[in-house]
């Protein structure tokens, strides 16, 4: 009898310390799921949209964190990842992880974080968020000293990280002078309803990545702003005005005026009603290519690295194009169609989309939409169909594509039927985005040769 009873101790003892391991490895399982760092990237996106962060500023926040979390998968997975020195601009490197009871996902989260929070206004809601995920990391069985030399190495890396961002030139940028309005016709003027200053007029000026320089993909010249019935700008000025009226006549009802509300992204919108006004926040253009981002890392089932990767690479895509088109749109300073279809041909015309403060040409939305589709198409392939979810927390419907090029093109197009955009700022949009994203996938290896290979 005591044999059997002391064989049945030693059984439920067995299982208890089973069990204990289990449980003690909950907080691994979790540091190891993707939707951990797609769920510190939407809360960086909310936070965004909260501060009300314009498209070019808004690609700089997703960048830095970024480069910071890939960075620690370099360091962690050195065969599967090339380092980014010697690739992004005055890059420096970072720190080797040189501690056992370091978990590098846990570091990365925590770098992303804090460069994150860096770079808002909003830092109690990043806080918040780092609060609770740690609190559940540690019920998960997460022991103190790896949490600790977790967060002290994800503090080092934060710290190099913004230490490069301060050199960017941004915060010079803060104290240069705003747009002067000029008269003629042709030049860009604030647009109703609110008539906002010009968004970010020396964009050009901050450090590119990996683009040697702002201008190095400048399109064609515009066409001349010629009032001329025969003149070519006339007819694409006219085409904006009859598409636009239409979209807006069909009640919303029509497909053009789906997709012109589906790619609008516009951060702040305003509302007026009498002496009432309120406004809508919403994610930028780059938001949106962030959130088509974690669908994709989703779909294709990537691991907690890979999916750092393919943020890396559309980050760096949004942050390359919006360099290289705010660089074109503050050069050619294009009116926009609303000032003169108002002016001109009839003043109670409104686009279906609020037309955004900076000049028109090209169209940021064709060039970083057709970026991001490059480097995703690099990564997943061509024929990669998704179901894009991003707006459903906006109050929009789902789209399906069946490639990122199909989106990215749909996206460009969207700009002519919400009459914000001529076709000419489209086009030629979708053909620098191109170059930018080409650019960036030729001369952004993250990727090792042998794991380039398996990939394709």
């Amino acid at each position: 009898m005591l044999r059997y009873c002391l064989k049945a101790f030693y059984l439920v003892s067995l299982l208890f310390l089973l069990n204990s391991c289990q449980q003690d490895n909950r907080y691994l399982e979790r540091l190891n799921e993707t939707s951990l760092f797609n769920d510190s990237m939407q809360q960086l996106t909310d936070v965004i949209v909260y501060d009300i962060f314009s498209p070019p500023v808004a690609s700089r926040v997703y960048a830095y964190p970024t480069v910071a979390a890939y960075s620690i998968m370099q360091k962690t997975y050195p065969e599967k990842y090339k380092t980014l020195e010697g690739q992004l601009t005055n890059f420096p490197g970072i720190t080797d992880i040189n501690d056992p009871n370091i978990i590098p996902n846990l570091s990365a989260i925590h770098a992303f974080l804090l460069v994150g929070k860096a770079l808002i206004f909003s830092e109690n809601k990043i806080d918040e968020y780092r609060e609770n995920l740690y609190a559940e990391l540690k019920d998960l069985g997460l022991p103190k000293k790896q949490f600790e030399k977790s967060i002290e190495y994800g503090e080092i890396v934060a710290a190099e990280i913004l230490n490069w961002a301060d050199t960017d030139f941004y915060k010079q940028t803060r104290t240069y002078p705003k747009y002067t309005i000029q008269q003629d016709d042709k030049y860009w003027k604030p647009t109703p309803p609110d008539y906002m200053e010009g968004i970010e007029p020396h964009w050009n000026k901050i450090r590119p990545m990996v683009l040697p320089f702002a201008n190095i993909f400048n399109p064609p010249p515009p066409l001349k702003i010629d009032m001329d019935p025969n003149s070519k700008f006339y007819n694409e000025l006219m085409e904006v005005y009859e598409v636009g009226k239409q979209v807006t006549e069909d009640n919303n009802d029509s497909e053009e005026a789906k997709i012109a509300a589906f790619w609008d992204c516009n951060p702040y919108v305003s509302h007026h009603k009498g002496h009432a006004m309120f406004a809508t926040k919403k994610i930028t253009p780059g938001g949106h290519w962030i959130g088509i981002t974690k669908i994709a890392t989703e779909i294709a089932e990537d691991t907690f690295d890979e999916a750092i990767n393919s943020y890396l690479q559309v980050s760096v895509a949004l942050f390359e194009g919006f360099i290289s088109c705010w660089d074109t749109k503050w050069n050619t300073l294009v009116v926009r169609p609303e000032t003169l279809i108002n002016q001109y041909l009839d003043e109670e015309w409104l686009p279906k989309l609020q037309t955004p403060p900076f000049p028109e040409y090209t169209s940021g939305h064709s060039v970083i939409s057709k970026a991001s589709a490059v480097v995703l198409t690099k990564i997943y392939g061509d024929n990669f169909t998704f179901d894009d979810t991003t707006e459903v927390k906006y109050g929009l419907p789902v789209r399906s594509f069946n490639s990122f090029m199909h989106a990215a093109d749909e996206a460009a197009i969207s700009r002519l039927y919400g009459g914000i955009h001529y076709r000419m700022a489209i086009e030629y949009g979708v053909e620098q985005g191109e170059k930018v994203g080409d650019y960036i996938s030729e001369n952004l290896t993250t990727l090792s040769n042998s794991q380039e290979v398996a990939q394709n």
